[in-house]
């Protein structure tokens, strides 16, 4: 594997448990505020980036590649209202397209097809997680202003169950 590539890839598994941790002490802030349903979907949102951590650990096994684990950085957010958290949940998944897309530009420049196939699955899972994150912050702002309006958004919020990513499926 091109080192520039496997670098990228190592440093995903990084960037995504950092995103676990930062998507649980949004799902904290919510908890502690009263809105279980918001708390629901951020705790599922960091299983969901840990899963990620764990694809990517995969690939780069699959592909006879050591990982070496980094330190993950402490979320350093704080937040004064509600919608803030889903503000910055949008910036973040942004944050996180643009890793994507910088590790599938350094597969293209190696011509690195396998990379390029396995990266598919996440371009597509960032498509949804932008859409995700924008519709939250386009509710939030709706509705949020409104006590009955954001119990309700909250109990759709916690309705919300996890399943697991389909690389991960039969693993």
């Amino acid at each position: 594997m091109d080192s520039r590539v496997y670098d990228l890839l190592n440093d995903q598994i990084n960037k995504e448990m950092y995103s676990s941790y930062l998507y649980l002490s949004f799902a904290d802030f919510y908890e502690e505020a009263g809105l279980k349903g918001f708390a629901n979907w951020y705790e599922i949102q960091a299983k969901e980036e840990m899963d990620h951590a764990l694809i990517f650990r995969n690939y780069l096994h699959e592909n006879g590649c050591n990982v070496k684990l980094l330190a993950i950085d402490q979320p350093d957010k704080e937040f004064d209202n509600f919608l803030a958290p889903l503000e910055a949940a949008l910036e973040h998944e942004k944050y996180v397209t643009s890793l994507i897309d910088a590790i599938y530009a350094a597969a293209v420049e190696a011509k690195d097809y396998r990379t390029m196939k396995f990266l598919d699955w996440f371009i597509a899972e960032q498509q949804e997680e932008e859409d995700n994150a924008e519709t939250m912050v386009t509710r939030m702002k709706l509705f949020g202003d409104d006590a009955k309006a954001l119990y309700d958004l909250d109990q759709e919020n916690l309705a919300r169950v996890y399943s697991t990513p389909s690389p991960l499926a039969g693993k």
